[in-house]
């Protein structure tokens, strides 16, 4: 590869990233000034450098649509990192949160929390690291049984472990929903991916733990580039890979428990968006793990754009949009794989 080819390619990731942050601030605009009653965007300066608490514009813009947009932009960037660290470190194209058991986990663990009494349910706080630790535990069944066997780990199997488990998963919280109606009261929508109930408390309950994932995981970006050319040649570099790869599994489970604690489950953001990224930064992942969290808040964001506007006076919870795009990039890939 010559010289110039090389710093092509090295360049190629970053000179995405502009028109990508361009589009996500577009959606993002259109996001603020679309909905039942048409909000302008001045008004939103207005409440910001002069509020008027008799302005309906402003409050609807700053009570309702503005922490559903920033719920809808960490969300999305949150799982498009969650979705290209697992791609990278499990070494599957069909690897992501919803597929592998960590959505279903956290659900899990959220809604327990939940039917808990109120005396022992966690503070706000703490929700995002309780769906955290509840997609890690699923997720570590999922790999455990995956690995298990004379073959040991394979994408098939993994897929269809986590698929498996996150059914079971999904069967535990349905369970518990039809024996506390006020659980199912509370939690109904927002199972559903819903982000109509978006509100401030959650959206910065989940703003230290995303950080926090998300620092690390362009922490280890330059030991995923050595790391993807294998194990033992990763060893050879020097790289601790068994500690990067704890990491950055942390990280991902993080990253989604933030997630979901947020939004809900809302899957195949993580599946669409890092494949993309991973392509169009040469294969280096620090251009990448930027394009996917750009990327991953651009498609929630249009996702729960079109939810709101494609059915008049009637709203679609966004996880279906995602899966009406996701699942055909699901079989697709599969389709590919199996020829």
């Amino acid at each position: 590869m010559s010289a110039r080819a090389l710093a092509a390619r090295r360049q190629g990731g970053w000179s995405w990233l502009l028109p990508a942050a361009a589009l996500t601030i577009l959606l993002a605009l259109l996001h603020l000034s679309t909905g039942a009653r048409a909000a302008p965007l001045a008004a939103l300066f207005d409440a910001i450098t002069a509020f008027d608490p008799t302005s309906f514009d402003q409050r609807i813009l700053l009570s309702l649509r503005l922490p559903r947009l920033c719920a809808a932009l960490l969300s999305g960037a949150a799982i498009g990192l969650a979705g290209l660290l697992l791609q990278s470190l499990l070494r599957n194209p069909l690897a992501e949160p919803h597929i592998l058991g960590f959505n279903a986990g956290a659900s899990l663990a959220v809604v327990i929390a939940t039917a808990l009494p109120a005396a022992l349910q966690p503070v706000a706080l703490a929700r995002p690291f309780v769906a955290a630790f509840g997609g890690a535990v699923v997720f570590s069944a999922v790999f455990a049984l995956s690995s298990a066997g004379r073959l040991g780990l394979t994408m098939a199997k993994l897929t269809f472990c986590g698929i498996a488990l996150s059914a079971l998963a999904s069967a535990l919280v349905s369970a518990i929903l039809i024996l506390d109606q006020e659980t199912l009261e509370t939690v109904r929508f927002w199972l559903a991916g819903d982000l109509a109930g978006a509100a401030w408390p959650e959206v910065n309950a989940a703003l230290a733990p995303a950080f926090l994932a998300a620092f690390a995981t362009f922490l280890i970006a330059p030991r995923l580039d050595a790391m993807a050319l294998g194990d033992a040649s990763a060893i050879g570099l020097g790289v601790p890979v068994r500690t990067a790869r704890l990491v950055g599994l942390g990280a991902a489970a993080l990253l989604s428990g933030a997630a979901v604690a947020t939004v809900g489950p809302i899957g195949f953001v993580g599946l669409i968006v890092p494949g993309l990224a991973i392509r169009l930064s040469g294969g280096r992942h620090l251009p990448a793990l930027a394009l996917s969290a750009v990327g991953g808040a651009a498609l929630l964001v249009a996702a729960d754009l079109a939810a709101r506007s494609l059915i008049p006076s009637r709203e679609i919870a966004t996880g279906i949009m995602t899966a009406l795009v996701g699942a055909p990039v699901f079989l697709s890939i599969v389709a590919r794989r199996i020829k």
